[in-house]
């Protein structure tokens, strides 16, 4: 018999002293993607709470990227369930040390406070809640925490989608929407980088020797950005420019790195076409310019997860907090590999989060334990495969 959600609510309250000083430790550690011990500094303390909570952890050394972290746990029933989080942010080293966890007017802050490490606290202690009162009706838990989801997942993806074809369900610890919201459907991300290649020489004695490269791909970034659609999902993006060597030096190399985001897989296909077109156009015949790059996450719809959501809507009105299916969204998470493989996936189901991946990006404190509740209460309403 599923526990009262409303029981759970109140265990995962008690809980929250205890899940607010596991957070700030973990804010307090800068562990961006490329921050590789600081990742595996969360990744030890992790490990040794999924532990402690009765799983077997694996901690797997990767090429290029921090260490993962696998939980797995079996218990006496049936259906296997994969839990995924990340342990990286997108701040590089040294945010920690100016931008410290705080609490305020109900609110935590710090780098990475809602994506994910709210989440990765959350789903810990929902789990703590559950074996407390019992729980054994699944067959098995995989817990499988990522050290470069930041990054597009670009080494973990085959362990990820290896563990979903394991999985009766995917649950994705990404932080709720403002508001609750639920995410069943994401689209296509891409990550490509445009390198241009000129002639250097001196900007005062030898100006007409030289063909810079900056100004080459300067001239392609409205170009770029002009392929932007928000409102129907596409968004194409110039996040960096790296160029020139000096000053007085007209600059032989340049690059911009684009991130590309499509609702549907049509989309993306048009995008890849157009994004190749600027790139081939040559401003000045001698600066070449190369694209690499490729779309680095499948889009999902939403038609075999809306049951999950179904599940987890009602319980979130059982307990009175706020709950609602986000529309399709162009954000990427690893949801995006688990539902490639066919696998019922809901995500989103962190606590709620605002202003993500800014620097005012905040959690409702009090979203720790309801969300925690409804995550809880959802693992045991598992639909039986």
């Amino acid at each position: 018999m599923p526990t009262d959600v409303r029981l759970l609510r109140d265990g995962m309250h008690a809980r929250l002293p205890a899940m607010l000083a596991l957070l700030e430790r973990l804010v307090n550690i800068d562990s961006g993607s490329y921050c590789r011990d600081g990742v595996n500094a969360v990744g030890v303390i992790l490990a040794d709470e999924l532990a402690r909570r009765g799983f077997d952890v694996t901690l797997r050394p990767m090429t290029g990227c921090a260490d993962q972290v696998v939980g797995y746990k079996r218990l006496g029933g049936t259906g296997r369930l994969l839990i995924l989080g990340h342990m990286d942010t997108v701040w590089p080293a040294g945010t920690a040390d100016t931008w410290r966890y705080a609490q305020s007017n109900g609110r935590a802050t710090g780098p990475g406070v809602g994506d994910m490490k709210g989440g990765l606290v959350m789903a810990l202690f929902a789990l703590s809640e559950l074996a407390e009162r019992g729980f054994d009706a699944l067959h098995s838990i995989r817990f499988f925490l990522v050290p470069d989801e930041e990054i597009g997942s670009i080494h973990s993806r085959p362990d990820i989608e290896a563990a979903a074809r394991e999985a009766d369900w995917t649950l994705v610890l990404e932080p709720a929407r403002p508001g609750g919201g639920l995410v069943t459907a994401r689209g296509a991300v891409g990550a490509f980088f445009m390198q241009a290649q000129g002639v250097s020489a001196h900007c005062a004695t030898n100006h007409r020797k030289g063909a810079s490269a900056v100004c080459e791909l300067a001239r392609k970034v409205p170009a770029l950005d002009a392929l932007s659609d928000p409102e129907a999902g596409v968004i194409v993006n110039v996040g960096v420019f790296h160029g020139g060597a000096a000053r007085q030096v007209i600059p032989a190399d340049a690059r911009i790195d684009i991130d590309v985001r499509a609702r549907t897989a049509e989309q993306a296909g048009i995008l890849l076409t157009q994004i190749d077109s600027i790139a081939s156009e040559q401003h000045d015949s001698r600066v070449s310019t190369r694209l690499t790059g490729q779309m680095t996450r499948p889009p999902f719809n939403a038609e075999r997860n809306r049951p999950l959501f179904a599940i987890a809507d009602a319980l979130a009105s059982e307990i009175g907090i706020p709950s609602f299916e986000v529309p399709p969204t162009s954000g990427g998470s690893d949801a995006n590999f688990a539902a490639a493989m066919k696998v019922p996936v809901l995500d989103g189901l962190g606590p709620v989060c605002t202003d993500i991946c800014s620097r005012n990006e905040a959690i409702e404190v009090a979203s720790l334990a309801d969300r925690g509740a409804l995550f809880a209460a959802l693992i045991e309403r598992l639909p039986r495969p």
